[in-house]
């Protein structure tokens, strides 16, 4: 499985952006989802999503702020992001597990097996 995020970027404060995950090969992955890096600091979880059934979970510090969504006829995650704050600034990677993770693993990186490249989001002040 190889996964290709883009739409990172530079925005102000308060701007959206919209970053998407193309999956190719053969994916059965029952999450999909999306996790950060700031420099300095630890890779943290973000958002997840079932591929079936589409049931989500956010991290304290981006709900009501960030949606993830999905379309598995493209084999495609979404996260928009909007109300965008400096401490939003980070690598933004897509990530997808092997189809063994149960729920209240889901949002554990070590649970991902596939991960994309990362795309930049930093967000100005």
């Amino acid at each position: 499985v190889q996964l290709q995020a883009s739409g990172g970027g530079l925005v102000q404060a308060g701007g959206s952006l919209r970053l998407s995950c193309a999956a190719s090969g053969r994916t059965l992955s029952r999450y999909m989802g999306w996790f950060r890096q700031a420099p300095g600091k630890e890779r943290e979880f973000v958002a997840i999503i079932k591929r079936s059934g589409g049931s989500t979970s956010y991290a304290d510090s981006v709900k009501g702020r960030f949606t993830i969504s999905r379309d598995n006829t493209k084999n495609t995650v979404y996260l928009q992001m909007n109300s965008l704050k400096p401490e939003d600034t980070a690598v933004y990677y897509c990530a997808a597990d092997s189809g063994r993770t149960i729920a209240p693993e889901a949002t554990n990186s070590a649970r991902y097996d596939y991960w994309g490249r990362g795309t930049q989001v930093t967000v100005s002040s």
